[in-house]
């Protein structure tokens, strides 16, 4: 009792301030102490009577002409028992629930956020990540709304230290019903229907996946025919297996066989069909027919077939990616229909990401942060189902493309899934080869004085001055590849009678050279070019004050 009054003057408390929805009405907070439901006295312990008894084409219509005029009841109840009774339905539908499960989400704070809006982004996140622990159940309750059309989730706030979260309630479709004009889904309380509370639901309508009246917007509506034409299938090849499933079994008898005798060998027949095992006179014989009949069999497995395939295509949008029957299924095909399931992802996680930022998130932070007086700036959930994309073509085309454009480092991160680094957080680096004796190949020991000269400082470890490292990492790079660029040119100099024979005879030898790895090597020509330029400036510079101290 103490921990209930405590909880009930927190939500006196919070409405004593001015709290307002998502649409910027003012709601009257006490009215969230107890569920809505709770309120409602023909919701309490309903009977559960299956709709499938009988099931026909008229029942079905009649069951979706009571929908269309607002009364959802028998055809949420339908839907529920079709998941129930058909495996195939309920494996896809599980699918597609469960694709959401593996992706992964995050609050991210308006654009242009405040401070303020970066830190409630980071409140809420941590709290629905380490405060709600059944978050993946309510995705799954969400997901329902695929197939009814809409799926509604109490929400019951309690107090967890100091802050109020909600605990998730998943309620039956068959609670709900359409208002008198059609446009909304309220409780069914045995007349016009209550409207459902603001903060006090989580309300999934999947209008998306199929457009039109509230009422038709589930995907299994569309799935109750091929439903109802396997159930006959399936009824009939039931039927099929009985009569034509054992062999027959024809007992003869010899002519003037009394009737006690004749009663003897049916039963005997009999016996043998049930137990393999009977007894009948030795001058009596029973003979095994194999029936013709097996056309009937495939013409009942090809309806069900199609209307597992029916399924198939209308909650994956493809049938390779549930089964495959090896003749028409390939590689190609399955990565192909594969895609179709991943658009899909994106469109449910759209939808759900939608209705969990304004049913609950902002909720969730008007309830404990306030500041946030309507949706347009409160914080998104938001799911990532990018792919990321090859690192190996990614690596040899940025190399290519990074002598010729400026790349933003943040869009191939992005590209790759590489997140960036935080401070003081190990990072991977490639390092130069070390050479033996730490000699660096093609520069001089006076260049290399030079360039000591031009950059002094030397850190605490003993490490080079940055224009030596420079110098040994371009070296090192250039190394042995670079030498016989140079030993090539040289020759080509010697071997050219003009400038402009020379300039041919270049052209000619570097032509099947390509541009990004012509520009790479020329960058590493000129860089080694001006150090050691540098150096000779630097070398002539010290020979002239020593002349002139002399």
């Amino acid at each position: 009792m103490g921990r209930r009054r405590g909880i009930l003057r927190s939500f006196e408390a919070h409405a004593m301030s001015r709290i307002v929805d998502q649409y910027g009405s003012p709601i009257d907070v006490g009215m969230l102490r107890d569920p809505q439901t709770s309120r409602i006295q023909t919701l309490a312990n309903p009977f559960l009577v299956p709709m499938l008894g009988g099931i026909s084409p008229a029942s079905i219509a009649s069951v979706l002409r009571y929908a269309d005029s607002g009364d959802l009841f028998h055809q949420h109840r339908l839907f529920s028992d079709m998941e129930e009774r058909d495996a195939h339905l309920m494996a896809e539908m599980n699918k597609r629930k469960m694709a959401l499960l593996g992706v992964s989400w995050d609050i991210v704070p308006p654009r242009n956020a405040t401070a303020s809006e970066k830190s409630s982004a980071a409140w809420c996140k941590e709290a629905i990540e380490d405060g709600m622990d059944d978050f993946e159940d309510l995705l799954l309750a969400c997901m329902d709304g695929v197939g009814h059309g809409f799926a509604a989730i109490e929400l019951a706030w309690s107090k967890v230290g100091s802050e109020l979260l909600p605990n998730f309630h998943p309620r039956p479709q068959e609670w709900f019903q359409l208002s008198r004009d059609r446009s909304s889904i309220v409780l069914r309380d045995g007349a016009a229907g209550q409207e459902l509370l603001p903060f006090g639901w989580i309300l999934h309508q999947h209008g998306k996946a199929k457009t039109g009246y509230l009422g038709r917007l589930g995907l299994h509506r569309v799935l109750v025919w091929p439903f109802l034409y396997k159930s006959y299938a399936i009824g009939d090849f039931a039927e099929f297996l009985e009569t034509y499933g054992l062999p027959m079994i024809v007992g003869k008898y010899f002519n003037g066989a009394s009737e006690a005798e004749k009663s003897s060998l049916l039963a005997a027949v009999t016996a043998l069909g049930h137990d393999a095992r009977a007894i009948m006179p030795a001058d009596m014989s029973v003979e095994l027919m194999k029936v013709a009949a097996t056309a009937g069999d495939q013409m009942h497995l090809s309806m069900i077939d199609w209307a597992d395939k029916s399924v198939s295509k209308c909650l994956l949008g493809a049938t390779l990616t549930s089964q495959a029957d090896g003749k028409t299924s390939t590689n190609a095909l399955g990565k192909v229909h594969d895609s179709v399931r991943h658009e899909i992802l994106e469109a449910d996680a759209r939808q759900v990401a939608g209705t969990l930022t304004c049913n609950l998130v902002y909720p969730l932070l008007s309830l404990n942060r306030g500041g946030i007086d309507n949706l347009r700036r409160c914080p998104r959930l938001v799911f990532d189902v990018s792919q990321p994309e090859d690192l190996v073509s990614y690596a040899d085309s940025l190399s290519k493309l990074a002598p010729m454009m400026e790349i933003p480092a943040i869009w191939v991160r992005e590209k790759l899934h590489i997140p960036a680094p935080q401070e003081g957080e190990e990072v991977l680096v490639a390092k130069p080869p070390v050479l033996d004796g730490g000699a660096t190949p093609g520069l001089s020991a006076a260049t290399r004085a030079a360039l000591a000269a031009q950059s002094p400082q030397v850190s605490g470890d003993g490490d080079p001055p940055p224009a030596i490292a420079l110098a040994d990492r371009l070296a090192i790079e250039a190394g042995d590849a670079w030498q016989a660029v140079i030993d090539h040119l040289e020759s080509i100099v010697h071997a050219a009678s003009s400038l402009e024979e020379l300039q041919q005879m270049i052209l000619t030898a570097y032509a099947g050279l390509p541009l990004a790895d012509l520009r790479a090597v020329l960058a590493q020509g000129l860089a080694v070019a001006a150090l050691a330029g540098i150096a000779d400036v630097q070398e002539e510079a010290t020979r002239d004050r020593q002349g002139h101290a002399q």
